[in-house]
């Protein structure tokens, strides 16, 4: 038996950053390391059974910058670590995110 897919909550940045530096910049803002480093995998935990995962534009293509906050708990639990994400963000960074939840996948439980 697999797992159901986890919720997702989409940010988005529209600053032109790689992904290896997002991610060591999340990890610092939200004092979490970062799991997975130098895989396709890589993430960082906010929280027990949450986590960002990065999704950069293809080589040629302008930003946004996704950021992908992954829940298993659903939908609003991925969003409102979303909104606390982007909060830590913009007090931590220069960078301009706002929220792309139409992009979001819905919630799986339901």
């Amino acid at each position: 038996m697999t797992s159901p897919e986890p919720a997702v909550a989409t940010l988005v940045s529209s600053d032109a950053v790689d992904k290896l530096t997002a991610l060591a910049v999340i990890s610092r803002a939200v004092g979490s390391p970062v799991v997975g480093a130098g895989t396709t995998a890589a993430r960082v935990p906010l929280s027990e059974g949450v986590w960002v995962e990065i999704d950069i534009p293809k080589f040629g293509e302008p930003p946004p910058l996704a950021l992908d906050v992954h829940a298993v708990d659903g939908v609003e639990t991925a969003r409102r670590h979303a909104l606390q994400l982007m909060e830590v963000l913009q007090n931590a960074t220069a960078w301009t995110v706002v929220t792309d939840f139409d992009r979001s996948r819905p919630d799986p439980h339901q």
